[in-house]
């Protein structure tokens, strides 16, 4: 039996998707052999309510020197980032040169913001390529893993942080109690830690099962997340609900009495209580709507196939690792995936071996249907793509449904 990953309780699974590559691990034929995988599992602690990986994966072979996100290529996230910088400017650097830390910092989209503005910053992101990218566009970058020991040199060279930063990280970083321990180090008094991730109530309601995947070791809700920070001296003080990522919170905490918890916090509380998001028989309701979702999408593209129809996907995205391999989407039913992204064209989708081709192949013969893996940018790629519905393509969807569009 499991335990869980912050109170060391029991915890069993309440789904399994299997046998599980690598989410981002994009690869060519002569490594299919040796491609690892794991079971990837999900259980709910009883104990302190969060929802979790049951089966852990060695962040090494998450984040490496040829990590294969890079947060820049959506115009909307870079519009999403541009506003949250504004929004923490405005908030919370009210000192006198302030300094702003951000935990997994990518290729700097966030941080580019304030390092233009001429705010003192600093990026802490594992992977040498993408932080590279971040240096190159000016953007103090620290290709480390952060803990308390990097909290210490930061603090040693350049202060205090007004304000730590972390978007679509935290889920990630499977020794929380070790990052917090880190952030007491480096928030300065009265500074605020933000970070935003999925949100484990949209998951829920949006059987938006591919949100779950080797990457994402947690699926937050507040209560989950009020708890955790109360093992540390920090209290949740506001959450805000963001549309990016499928369906993200924003969560912003600082230590205990230091800043006023806003009202939206207890509202929201007990909203999540209603809804039963710490209840088992909440989770496995979810299964059931996985397993249903499962079978329509297989059967969907099992008859489009059938019937001599060309289906070619959409974004070869992290989240898709968990749908082709689930729903066991074959080469024989998606030809290929397009994709923007120069370092995964020409390699293959983990686990089912999908190719992954440049965009320019999806336009230059458009396929009859095409399967939005990429569909928490949906409405921005709808709008991009009213050539390939004009000449009668169709869309697959499967969040929040399976159909066509």
């Amino acid at each position: 039996m499991a335990k869980c990953l912050l109170c060391d309780a029991a915890i069993e699974p309440f789904i399994s998707f299997g046998k599980m590559p690598i989410a981002n691990g994009f690869l060519q034929p002569k490594q299919f052999a040796s491609e690892y995988f794991f079971e990837l599992k999900v259980g709910v602690c009883e104990a302190c309510g969060m929802v979790q990986l049951t089966e852990r994966v060695d962040p090494e072979q998450l984040f490496h020197d040829n990590y294969a996100y890079f947060s820049s290529i959506s115009t909307r996230m870079a519009a999403h980032f541009e506003q949250f910088a504004a929004d923490v400017k405005s908030r919370y650097l009210v000192d006198e040169d302030p300094l702003v830390v951000e935990i997994g910092s990518n290729d700097g989209i966030l941080l580019r913001h304030f390092a233009h503005a001429g705010v003192r910053h600093l990026g802490v992101e594992p992977s040498a390529n993408v932080g590279e990218v971040a240096r190159a566009d000016g953007i103090n970058t620290l290709c480390e893993f952060f803990d308390a020991s990097v909290a210490d040199n930061v603090v040693a060279e350049h202060g205090q942080a007004d304000v730590v930063l972390a978007t679509n990280v935290m889920c990630h970083i499977p020794d929380l109690h070790g990052v917090l321990e880190a952030v007491r180090i480096l928030l300065k008094p009265g500074g605020v830690m933000i970070f935003e991730d999925p949100y484990l109530g949209d998951i829920v309601e949006r059987t938006s099962y591919d949100q779950i995947y080797d990457e994402h070791f947690f699926y937050f809700s507040l209560s989950s997340v009020q708890q955790l920070l109360g093992r540390h001296g920090f209290e949740l003080v506001d959450a805000e609900p963001q549309p990016v990522h499928g369906g993200s919170m924003r969560y912003t905490f600082a230590a205990q009495a230091e800043r006023t918890v806003d009202d939206r916090v207890p509202r929201r509380l007990g909203e999540e209580q209603e809804r039963g998001l710490a209840r088992v028989e909440t989770f496995e309701a979810f299964r059931a709507q996985v397993e249903q979702s499962r079978d329509a999408l297989h059967a969907l593209l099992a008859g489009v196939v059938e019937e001599g129809a060309r289906v070619v996907g959409y974004g070869a995205t992290s989240k898709s690792t968990t749908v082709t391999n689930y729903c066991g989407i074959t080469p024989e039913m998606v030809e290929f995936v397009s994709d923007t992204t120069p370092a995964k064209q020409g390699m293959f989708t983990p686990g089912v071996h999908l190719p992954v081709r440049p965009y320019e192949e999806f336009v230059a013969d458009y396929p009859d249907y095409a399967l939005l893996f990429a569909w928490n940018h949906g409405d921005e790629i709808l709008a991009k793509e009213t050539a390939f519905r004009e000449q009668g393509g169709k869309w697959i969807v499967y969040v929040p449904e399976v159909k066509v569009l």
